[in-house]
């Protein structure tokens, strides 16, 4: 694993967030908010990793994968107020206030979709998955 930062990958990184951004504002409820918007968080970690890590492919995902995981966990508990953040709006936004297996399933397809889709290019570009 290096530190090296991937502007190709920060671009796909800042155009996901600018997506989050229009999903969160504009969209108060339904599939695109909640399971859509869960699914694209992921990748759009992914390519945040990859902008700055040049590590395997599929230990960036494996690693993005744990921490949604964790942060979805979380939810479970009283973490928010434990740090008095249980009325801030983008605490609740960026960490969210409630457990749900949807999200985890949301967040394994987008990993899965992501990792499969860079060892793909790798492999079609005939370039080592790292």
């Amino acid at each position: 694993m290096k530190f090296k930062f991937n502007h190709i990958y920060f671009i796909y990184f800042l155009a996901l967030l600018g997506i989050e951004i229009l999903i969160a504002v504009f969209l108060k409820s339904g599939f695109i908010r909640h399971t859509f918007g869960d699914y694209l968080v992921v990748i759009l970690m992914f390519y945040f990793f990859k902008s700055f890590v040049k590590a395997n492919d599929i230990t960036i995902g494996i690693v993005t994968l744990l921490i949604a995981y964790v942060i979805e966990f979380l939810q479970l508990t009283s973490m928010l107020s434990y740090f008095g953040l249980e009325h801030s709006k983008w605490a609740n936004l960026i960490f969210g206030n409630y457990f749900s297996i949807q999200d985890l399933l949301a967040y394994t397809l987008g990993v899965l979709t992501v990792t499969s889709l860079e060892i793909k290019k790798r492999f079609l570009l005939k370039q080592p998955i790292n």
